[in-house]
């Protein structure tokens, strides 16, 4: 009798373990194929792939190429920047030195930035590091980033530009995502620490996980190692190759580059309440309190995906997701988007890296995994999301063909020395307008490479043509009062700022 019953324990032991091992059919069977044909379908160069269930790496590898000209595959050391992905190490590391006692995340931001203030001082007030990192200042989603993304200004000279966005939203009661508000939170790190962020997010984070392949700054990226190269099919349908983003004055917002065999042990660490490899990382005090919801993002039920509620935490977004809580952030740079997502409750994560910057397989391929371990029945995400998407591409390139093909050769209104001169946006500072043979020409003072060729359409307007593929393909038209140019509206890809700026002439 004894020995039936062990037999029968032992092998109830030996089922469970094989039962916990085992993914669901999709992982095992179906994931090649689907992520080959997603790639091909969406136009994505290359993508690399990792997938942590019950803390061991059941999926981790990369599809297509890093290099479109050399052919070079992605795989798991492939290095790309992973963008605002980096958010939640400045979420965490705030919240290390929270639990620490070295600050506390509701001290007033005034109080290690004396100086500091935005557009209402009420709100300067008021603002707290939490705030920061709650994206409820009450500006607009993106607002600032033309003036800020790749340009010439320091951290304390875009801290200090924040007095200029005007909020269009309530303080504390709306969610307006906002990078400068994680650049000022991260700041506070040197302020205590004595550490500027990159060191400490090194020292902190990075080091103690073993993310040997992993780098703050994306200073030297071109230069670094087995590195994708950035690229972008957007307004035209052709793949170009970008310049890769400079960031490291945004850097708490999004200048991390890595790759998913690093990514995977800050997941594997997420998942283990704070430890890796058996050794405390971050406490789990200061992990929970980067989780706790901040910020409202939508209380509505979701018409595609089983989600209901979203919010923000320090640094990662949460939701419901059929029934389980499930944190996620994205991010997205010049050529590349990337996400991360971890499900705590399922032992699950989730992170892909991709190398072009218009399409959204990076999310589908997400909410497809997502599906298959937390029991959702199968629906092909990938072609369902892929119709609208496709809809809304071919509708753009049209455009933008529609617009190629109006410049002819036509006069503007007055003649093209009338144009030239120097503009001002009261945010962004100077630009410069010039002759450039028959066409006009636009330097952008605060980013070192851009500029950007008008050509004369008709009707008054200008096809602005920037000569880095990334900000887009756009009209513009010159205000003009009694034959005098007064100023223009420059619009830019709505991936870096959704609002046009305007430039007034000075001379």
């Amino acid at each position: 009798m004894k020995r039936s019953l062990l037999f029968v324990l032992l092998n109830f032991f030996v089922v469970s373990f094989a039962l916990a091992q085992q993914q669901p059919a999709f992982i095992e069977k179906d994931l090649d194929n689907y992520i080959n044909q997603g790639i091909k379908d969406w136009n994505v160069p290359g993508l690399a792939i990792a997938i942590i269930k019950d803390g061991k790496v059941v999926v981790m590898k990369g599809y297509g190429v890093r290099d479109i000209k050399t052919k070079e595959p992605v795989d798991e050391n492939t290095l790309f920047m992973i963008a605002s992905n980096s958010k939640l190490f400045t979420g965490t590391a705030l919240a290390q030195l929270d639990a620490a006692k070295k600050l506390s995340l509701d001290d007033k931001i005034t109080k290690y930035f004396p100086d500091y203030s935005v557009y209402d001082t009420n709100t300067t007030a008021l603002l707290t590091i939490k705030d920061l990192l709650g994206h409820h200042l009450g500006t607009k989603t993106f607002q600032g980033d033309f003036t800020f993304w790749n340009t010439t200004l320091s951290r304390q000279q875009i801290i200090d530009k924040m007095k200029l966005l005007k909020p269009s939203m309530e303080f504390r009661q709306s969610y307006g995502y906002c990078n400068s508000c994680f650049l000022t939170a991260g700041q506070v790190i040197q302020q205590v620490t004595g550490k500027p962020w990159e060191s400490y997010v090194q020292d902190s984070l990075l080091t103690p996980l073993g993310m040997t392949n992993t780098y703050p700054l994306s200073t030297g990226i071109a230069s670094r190692k087995e590195v994708s190269k950035p690229y972008t099919n957007s307004f035209t349908g052709k793949m170009t190759e970008l310049p890769y983003d400079n960031v490291d004055n945004l850097a708490p917002a999004g200048s991390i580059v890595s790759c998913v065999k690093d990514v995977a042990k800050w997941l594997t660490m997420q998942l283990d309440s704070g430890k890796y490899e058996g050794k405390q990382i971050v406490s789990w005090k200061a992990l929970q309190k980067t989780r706790d919801q901040n910020t409202i993002v939508s209380s509505r039920k979701s018409l595609v995906l089983p989600m209901h509620f979203r919010g923000y935490g320090l640094g990662v977004f949460e939701a419901d997701y059929n029934g389980k809580q499930i944190f996620w952030h994205t991010g997205g740079a010049d050529g590349f988007v990337t996400n991360t997502c971890f499900v705590p409750e399922e032992k699950l994560a989730i992170t892909i890296l991709t190398n072009n910057d218009n399409q959204s397989f990076f999310e589908v391929l997400r909410y497809q995994i997502l599906d298959a371990y937390l029991g959702v029945p199968y629906v092909d995400r990938s072609k369902a999301f892929l119709k609208a998407f496709a809809e809304d591409n071919d509708e753009t390139i049209k455009k933008t063909n529609a617009m190629q093909a109006r410049v002819k050769g036509a006069s503007p209104e007055l003649p093209l020395k009338a144009y030239a001169g120097q503009y001002q946006n009261t945010l962004y500072g100077p630009i410069e307008v010039s002759v450039n043979k028959k066409n006009l020409f636009i330097k952008f003072n605060l980013h070192k490479e851009l500029t950007a060729n008008l050509q004369y359409m008709d009707n008054g307007e200008w096809l602005l043509t920037y000569n880095n593929a990334a900000y887009g393909i756009f009209p513009l038209k010159f205000k003009i009062e009694n034959n005098k140019i007064i100023s223009n509206e420059i619009k830019v890809n709505d991936g870096l700022e959704y609002d046009p700026y305007l430039f007034v002439k000075q001379n």
